[in-house]
């Protein structure tokens, strides 16, 4: 099995450099990286006048990790694409951009499934393409990388981008602190490499008691789709750490089928100071159970593994390691399982 990883961007896509090197692992797949130049014209105009054969008897198979749409032609930078793969499928992650699909990726064919992260894009990305598509959403390394720790040394965490109110780290720490509050601000970038980037928000949100996250759709940017709403990184790798997310969550059919209560405090906007009242209020009933409960969960419904066991299922893949993971996952949820128990029995 060969993945082709076609993310180029940096530190902000860590989790989903972290996710290639965790399928190459898991899946026992090579991985190649995309060049970063475009094919050119004439590749694309001949990708669809000379279409990958459809009963292709390679042995091998191909997953492309996009990071948009318009990446799915990079697919034309893979050495012998027409006659070498017997499967090849593309995972887009974000799936939103529905415009970016490119022309010649849904007249030359050369995918048999499309994976998006998104739910609300399947029946758009089958109509558009014509090509069977299933819905993969964002997950993160609960097993490796999350924690359920009681002991937590800041009260409020912030990484990446926040609405302009939030935006300046020291007048945060300053009103936290007015209300009791420790609260920890963004990280100055040191030339990490992306896993070591991934580990290091990770440890991040293990010492946090309350992790900030705003939806697009009240804190946009010109990178940010204008009407569609949706979860990152952000979320699901704050959960996996124990950590609670309060904000403004993303209204979609992914939130509803990804996330429990108690997941998210919700902070109806982004006023500083009425966030940071409601984060004081939620702070006086917060005990190790929420940081228990939050890993448990996202063991149990977020877990990249999870994500993965479905490619090995549909490319056939014996994929030995994931299945020895996927048994460390269960013992574990069964761990978790039991501390929650252990800690209602305590408060009861």
């Amino acid at each position: 099995m060969l993945i082709v990883n076609c993310v180029l961007g940096g530190q902000g896509w860590s989790p989903i450099h972290h996710l290639v090197e965790l399928s190459s692992k898991l899946l026992e797949a090579d991985v190649s990286h995309a060049p970063s130049d475009m094919p050119s014209l004439p590749a694309k105009i001949s990708s669809v006048l000379r279409r990958r054969n459809g009963k292709a008897q390679g042995r091998d198979a191909c997953l492309l990790i996009c990071a948009g749409p318009g990446d799915l032609v990079r697919v034309l930078s893979v050495e012998d694409w027409r006659s070498r793969f017997k499967f090849m499928a593309a995972w887009v992650i974000d799936s939103f951009w529905l415009q970016d699909i490119p022309k010649a990726t849904r007249l030359s064919k050369p995918f048999d499934h499309f994976f998006v992260t998104c739910l609300e894009d399947v029946p758009e990305w089958e109509k558009m393409t014509g090509v069977p598509t299933t819905w993969l959403p964002w997950g993160t390394d609960a097993l490796k990388l999350g924690t359920a720790a009681a002991e937590r040394e800041w009260d409020i965490g912030r990484l990446g981008r926040q609405p302009p109110e939030w935006e300046e780290d020291a007048s945060n720490a300053t009103a936290a602190r007015l209300l009791g509050m420790s609260y920890r601000g963004r990280v100055p970038e040191q030339g990490l490499t992306a896993k070591q980037n991934q580990e290091l928000v990770m440890r991040l949100y293990g010492g946090t008691k309350f992790q900030l996250a705003f939806s697009n759709s009240v804190n946009p940017t010109s990178y940010t789709h204008r009407t569609r709403q949706y979860l990152t990184g952000r979320w699901v790798d704050a959960l996996a750490c124990g950590a609670t997310v309060a904000g403004v969550s993303p209204r979609s059919p992914d939130v509803d089928e990804l996330l429990w209560p108690g997941a998210t405090l919700e902070l109806g906007g982004v006023q500083r100071q009425e966030g940071l009242e409601r984060i004081a209020d939620a702070l006086k009933a917060w005990t190790a159970r929420n940081a228990a409960c939050n890993n448990l969960m996202a063991l149990r419904k977020l877990d990249w593994r999870w994500r993965l066991q479905k490619i090995a299922d549909m490319f056939a893949v014996p994929a030995v390691p994931l299945r020895t993971e996927l048994g460390q996952l269960a013992a574990l949820i069964q761990e978790g399982q039991d501390a929650v128990s252990a800690l209602d029995q305590r408060q009861n």
